[in-house]
């Protein structure tokens, strides 16, 4: 017997369904763990039980979009509140007990074939002693950039909503899209340093009205086990033109400080990696990640390297002023205990163009006798640069401070003059770059600012583009104020 309760409740009248499906392209290796501690590596890829294809939950998916939603409506660090673009598209948070029920329905996506998986392996380093420190090594499975998943999203319109509140839905779905689209959403594990970079290239659309009696039947009759673009389907490129929204009029509340460099590679660079070549091959080989569109698995300066050093260059820098402020843990991130915080720089992962391999023979030099050391014969195939070969970096730091721009900086000095070396054996000289041009970029909600550095003729260069008729010195005041901002925050006098 039916309750009054029952008999009361209220049910969710929808007035449309909308479904959109595009197709997700890897642009970085990305890593899905499925948590299973009986797989032979420490973080496992995660797959379905079926097909053995890769899997990426619709739980991964919502929560990437929501907070990429979130963050652009207003800026990183701040917490949703109700009738936000997020709530309004994914529901009430946790928090909320009357939060309301998603209208955005999102499938797991397969990905599209078995995935070619890369072996990646990491090591922590003691800072004192610049060794591995000990049982800090970890292995992980990533899935290789190019891999392809089908996404599928239902929006759900409720028919009680007024036009108004229908078309805001709409557009909230569009702008969370939008971010997949640009390639500016993450997925998987260590997100910010490098891993899970993707982007969406095609979108279809259907619509129903399930006031009409065709389109309810069309819904019913639609093959929601398919997941993948239809060949007889109209393909579009942009979810705007997808949905037939505008999305020019909002502004973007994200607080960022960008890099982008580019080096030479004075000398060779080598980053270990023995997992991933088969067969005769070197003791050490530089690391190599597969990319859509190459036949041969490219040669990279990962992001959890790059990382590394840019964090122990930090520290000695604050060290060396004689200051104890936790700036580098504010920077790049902490776990002490049960408290932990996540990395505010993103680090990027980037391929190194136009370099050579090349293998040398070394062997170990027995310091007592001066002669050659029994059984330490070895050969390493690190990458040689040349006058064609480009090294990039790009870096991103969110909610800025000035002084912590000046940290910046002052990596980006040593990197530039060839005194920070990257990847390993930098005491024997690998691992050096040489500046040629750096773009520097403040997005900042209502003062946005852009500067550029080159070398040219031996000069080295610094240009406003934001206003193209500030004087030189006068941007050169602009960058050094940011230093001094550092040098004061750290105690330190600075002349005026």
């Amino acid at each position: 017997m039916m309750t009054q309760e029952r008999l009361n409740r209220c049910h969710r009248p929808i007035a449309q369904r909308i479904i959109v499906r595009g197709t997700l392209i890897l642009d970085t290796p990305t890593c899905l763990g499925s948590g299973d501690a009986d797989s032979p590596t420490d973080i496992a890829l995660l797959r379905d039980s079926v097909s053995d294809c890769a899997l990426l939950t619709g739980a991964s998916i919502a929560g990437a979009l929501r907070n990429y939603l979130r963050e652009y409506q207003h800026g990183y660090g701040v917490e949703e509140q109700k009738g936000d673009r997020a709530t309004r598209l994914f529901g009430g948070t946790r928090r909320d007990p009357d939060g309301e029920q998603s209208p955005l329905i999102i499938n797991d996506a397969i990905s599209s074939t078995i995935p070619t998986v890369e072996l990646r392996d990491g090591v922590e380093i003691e800072a004192i002693t610049g060794t591995a420190k000990p049982g800090h090594k970890y292995d992980l499975e990533l899935l290789a950039a190019g891999t392809k998943f089908s996404l599928s999203f239902e929006l759900l319109v409720e028919k009680d909503k007024n036009s108004a509140e229908q078309q805001a839905l709409i557009n909230d779905l569009a702008w969370a899209l939008q971010g997949l689209e640009k390639g500016e959403i993450g997925i998987g594990m260590k997100k910010r340093r490098g891993f899970g970079r993707c982007h969406v290239e095609e979108w279809q659309l259907w619509s129903f009205n399930l006031e009409d009696a065709g389109d309810r039947t069309a819904w019913l009759n639609f093959e929601h086990w398919h997941t993948g673009l239809l060949p007889d389907r109209e393909t579009y490129s942009s979810i705007a033109t997808t949905l037939g929204v505008s999305l020019e009029n909002e502004k973007d509340k994200r607080d960022r400080f960008l890099i982008h460099a580019e080096f030479k590679l004075v000398g060779s660079l080598l980053i270990r990696s023995g997992q991933d070549s088969t067969g005769r091959a070197p003791d050490v080989v530089h690391l190599k990640s597969h990319r859509p569109n190459e036949s041969e698995s490219q040669s990279v300066l990962s992001g959890t390297s790059l990382a590394g050093v840019l964090r122990h260059r930090a520290e000695r820098i604050v060290k060396t002023l004689g200051s104890c402020s936790p700036i580098v843990d504010n920077l790049f991130g902490f776990v002490i205990g049960k408290q932990s915080q996540a990395s505010r720089l993103v680090v990027h992962e980037k391929v190194i163009k136009d370099a050579t391999d090349l293998v040398q023979n070394r062997i170990a030099i027995d310091r007592f006798t001066g002669g050659a050391y029994h059984g330490a014969l070895f050969d390493e195939q690190p990458i040689f640069g040349g006058d064609e070969t480009r090294v990039c970096i790009e870096l991103e730091l969110r909610n800025p401070n000035e002084y912590e721009i000046g940290l910046l900086l002052l990596l980006l000095k040593d990197l530039w003059t060839s005194d920070l070396p990257v990847g390993g054996e930098s005491s024997i000289g690998r691992g050096r770059l040489k500046g040629i041009k750096a773009d520097l970029i403040h997005h900042h909600p209502q003062n946005p600012q852009q500067w550029e550095i080159f070398e040219e003729n031996g000069t080295l260069h610094i240009i406003d583009k934001a206003d193209k008729g500030g004087s030189g010195e006068s941007v050169r005041d602009t960058l050094e104020r940011f230093v001094k901002a550092l040098l004061a925050h750290l105690g330190k006098e600075v002349e005026v």
